[in-house]
């Protein structure tokens, strides 16, 4: 236990050490964060230039009633559409209205002169069925339909208690907005987590291996002490990055996020957050939600110990397997047939994430979320949802006991693998060397 105390310290201490950790730890939140905003500031930025169409309108219905945006602009022609088609090729296209729309809806057609996108074709479709909308509603000979139906207009907010948490008239408040948006972030640092500090381990056994370090260093230790030094090294880099986060996270969201809100607001998302009702209809249910996840000491603590806790297991688990195609090759082209297998499961998590949120308590999320494999992503998906606690616990068990199996099997790979040079092992030659005494 000395020697391997000795190689965690190395490990760790090499990696925390180096500027890149420092800097990623400081900005790979920042980082995920603009990941998150990314496709909303993109589509926000990437409104197109002004686009003309000609407008040949054979019902006289729908044509001066087509408004122009920041994209479209639209002109009315009063010439035949094959006479448009070859006249007006400064237009970008020809937007042909058929005399039967209005029964037959389908008779639109664009004639462009470039390439179109979706978006603008949609733009134009739904401008096309408001205009048909109203003036399906005139039949029906009612004054003022429009105005009527602007006004029985009516958004619906709704508070979620959860019922079989307390029978009390506090009960536990939950939305599932704030529970997504949390899953969803936990479960892609968790695969970000997986994919990364895996492949470190699997980098650092290739070069120590190429230098023929790994030769010297078997003289005085045991392949698998040497293996579980660098796992658990590069794993304590991995808790120390989680748990400098949480501690940033709950600072701010304790000691900051209160006094940036207004008095009201903090009031609302308070009341909130002890499990009363919200009366008041000028603040979103779910933005309330939001402040008082932010702002819960409590609730804090048991996001980021889980992601501690799943971080950590998960890492032990795919590290393991990574050390033992790192030993097994010499070169990181090579490893990238047997990398593959170890890969797949990871992603595959991260594709059940998404079916997860849309049922975070369905048979498939439970299995999932307890199968070592995937488990790290899917449970951490399902842990803002505040799921029954046994079930995390069962994950966990499974989780930490299928890593003593596996590490069993990659320690036989690894002592092995280290002192073969110069040919890329199959996968009947792996399974050949995890049978060996």
């Amino acid at each position: 236990m000395n020697k391997i105390g000795l190689i965690i310290g190395r490990e760790f201490n090499e990696r925390v050490r180096k500027k890149s950790f420092i800097i990623t730890t400081i900005l790979m939140p920042v980082l995920m964060i603009l990941l998150m905003a990314a496709p909303a500031l993109i589509m926000s930025f990437s409104q197109g230039d002004e686009k003309s169409i000609g407008v040949i309108d054979a019902s006289g219905l729908i044509g001066e009633r087509l408004q122009d945006d920041e994209t479209l602009r639209f002109e009315k022609l009063e010439i035949p559409l094959n006479e448009a088609r070859q006249q007006r090729s400064d237009l970008f296209a020809i937007l042909y209205i058929a005399p039967d729309i209005l029964q037959n809806p389908k008779g639109v057609q664009l004639y462009a002169n470039s390439s179109t996108s979706m978006t603008l074709e949609m733009a134009i479709c739904s401008q096309i069925e408001q205009v048909l909308e109203e003036e399906k509603l005139k039949g029906y000979e009612i004054e003022n339909l429009q105005a009527i139906l602007d006004e029985i207009e009516t958004s619906v907010s709704m508070q979620t208690f959860r019922n079989d948490k307390s029978q009390e008239t506090t009960s536990e408040t939950q939305s599932s907005m704030v529970a997504t948006v949390i899953g969803y972030i936990l479960a892609f640092v968790l695969y970000m987590f997986l994919l990364i500090y895996g492949s470190m381990v699997m980098q650092s056994v290739i070069e120590e291996k190429n230098n023929r370090v790994l030769e010297v260093m078997v003289s005085s230790v045991k392949p698998f002490d040497l293996m579980m030094g660098k796992i658990l090294g590069v794993g304590a880099v991995a808790v120390l990055q989680v748990v400098i986060w949480g501690v940033l996270v709950m600072g701010v969201g304790t000691l900051v996020v209160p006094h940036l809100m207004p008095d009201d607001v903090m009031a609302t998302a308070t009341a909130i957050e002890q499990g009363a009702a919200m009366q008041t209809a000028d603040f979103d249910p779910d933005l309330m939600q939001a402040v008082a996840a932010v702002t819960d000491m409590g609730y804090l603590l048991k996001i980021f110990g889980s992601m501690i806790l799943f971080v950590f297991g998960g890492f032990l688990l795919y590290a393991a397997m990574f050390a033992a195609v790192g030993s097994a090759v010499d070169n990181v082209q090579d490893a990238a047939q047997l990398q593959t297998p170890i890969t797949l499961p990871i992603i595959l998590g991260l594709l059940m994430m998404m079916a997860v949120i849309n049922d975070p308590t369905s048979k498939l999320a439970f299995w999932f979320s307890v199968i070592p494999f995937t488990s790290p992503i899917v449970m951490m998906a399902r842990i803002p949802y505040d799921i029954p606690t046994w079930e995390i616990l069962l994950s966990l068990v499974v989780l930490y006991l299928s890593f003593i199996v596996l590490v069993w099997f990659a320690a036989k790979i690894y002592r092995v693998g280290i002192f073969m040079y110069g040919k890329k092992p199959t996968l009947k030659e792996l399974w050949k060397w995890m049978r060996y005494n």
